[in-house]
Formats: structure tokens, C-alpha cells, sequence
């Protein structure tokens, strides 16, 4: 993703107040809608995505490799992060610690999805065969954020909290954006408070990823079928 696009989105996302596409048309969705498809990509629906965009004509079957670029993470602009059970708040470390650490998560969720069982390879080199993964992850809201301190109390929630994908798939050759896409996501709710601490939040935010990272994975399979022998 651009930086430029990425700006764009994230700051659009700020002005809805969610990433989740309102059901009625309005100023800050048009924005995004237009940021998606600002350079000729149209919409397509790609189920359990909330919006996505493909350049007419442009297919996955001919990527067998994938770049994965750094990770950038954001809070949602109304996080106002304590440390579970307490009122004090979070510092600019455990901040950082979670960011880093969400981004490490959705990483290593790609990887092994996309790797699995070949015939994917995670590279770091351009290529005629290599597609470039550029996402983010933003409006990060952790409900408990637990940083393991001595004597912490337990704490309990209906949900650990949720996040947003922006991303784009791009030909790593010629730069051309092949796909973008952008998806809200919240953790598991079972209607009951349950215990809150940085394992569930960890394990919840693989959960996620590694969603998104099988709806690529069945892309890059679908493309690759239809191609054929």
C-alpha cells in the first residue's frame, strides 16, 4: 500500500468512526470508497471481507511467491489504554510491545497460511512470479491490555477488543495494485464475561489473521485452478 493511499484510508476510517462500511450512504463512506478505487479499481465481493477492489482483467494464477512487507499497527483514536485491573495507564513501551507484537502475530499467521503445503513461498525478492502483500492493521482496540506485571487482577470482558486489515496485493515488478481490500474484525463475543489477559489477546488476534490470511490463501488457490495444468 502506498503511503499515500494508507494515509488516505486510515484517515477516512477516523472520520467514520469504524471501519465497518455504514449501511447508508454518507460523506466519510464515499471517501473511502473513492480511496479504494481512486486509480481504476472496481468493486468485487470477496466473502467475509467487508470491502475489496480488483483491477479489471487482473488475476493471482500467474504468483507463486509472496512479499510480505512490514507490518504497521495503529490504536483506534479513542483507546484509552490501563493496565488491566488498574487506572493507571499504559506506557509508551507496553504501547509499542502490543503494536510490535500484533504485527509479529499477523506475520506469522500469513506465513504459515500461505506456505502451508506448498506451492507458496513467503521471499523477499522482486520477481516476475512474486506478488507484494502490503497491509496494516488499524483501529486496534484491546478491551484488557494485560502486561503480565506481578499480583495483577483478573480481569473480565465480553470480548477482547478488535481490529482493521487495509491492505493491497501489488505485482512486485511493476508496481501495479492488483487488489485492495479493507476488513473489520472483532474477537470472539459469547454473550458471557470471560477471563481477559494477554494469552486470550494474543490467541484472539491469531485468530483473526489467520482468517484473513485463509480468505488470500483460497484466492491464490481459486486463480490457480482456473488457470489449470
Amino acid at each position: 500500500m502506498t503511503r499515500s493511499i494508507a494515509t488516505l484510508l486510515i484517515a477516512t476510517l477516523a472520520a467514520l468512526g469504524s471501519a465497518a462500511p455504514a449501511p447508508a450512504a454518507n460523506e466519510p463512506r464515499a471517501a473511502l470508497e473513492e480511496a479504494l478505487s481512486h486509480d481504476g479499481l472496481q468493486k468485487i465481493k470477496i466473502k467475509g471481507i467487508d470491502l475489496a477492489y480488483a483491477r479489471p482483467g487482473a488475476s493471482l494464477a500467474g504468483y507463486n511467491k509472496i512479499i510480505i512487507d512490514p507490518i504497521e499497527v495503529s490504536f483506534r483514536k479513542d483507546w484509552d489504554p490501563k493496565r488491566a485491573g488498574s487506572r493507571a495507564k499504559l506506557s509508551t513501551q507496553e504501547r509499542e510491545n502490543i503494536r510490535s507484537g500484533v504485527a509479529r502475530i499477523v506475520e506469522e499467521e500469513f506465513t504459515k497460511t500461505l506456505e502451508k503445503g506448498a506451492p507458496y513461498k513467503v521471499v523477499k525478492d522482486a520477481g516476475a512470479d512474486v506478488l507484494r502483500l502490503q497491509i496494516g492493521i488499524t483501529d486496534l482496540y484491546v478491551n484488557a491490555p494485560d502486561t503480565m506485571s506481578p499480583g495483577r487482577t483478573r480481569t473480565y470482558t465480553l470480548s477482547a477488543g478488535e481490529m482493521t486489515l487495509v491492505g493491497e496485493l501489488i505485482d512486485s515488478e511493476s508496481g501495479q495494485v492488483i487488489s485492495r481490500f479493507i476488513d473489520r474484525r472483532e474477537a470472539r463475543n459469547t454473550g458471557t464475561m470471560q477471563l481477559t489477559n494477554s494469552v486470550v489477546n494474543a490467541q484472539e488476534a491469531r485468530t483473526i489473521a489467520a482468517a484473513w490470511a485463509r480468505i488470500l490463501r483460497n484466492r491464490l488457490d481459486a486463480a490457480h485452478a482456473a488457470k489449470g495444468p
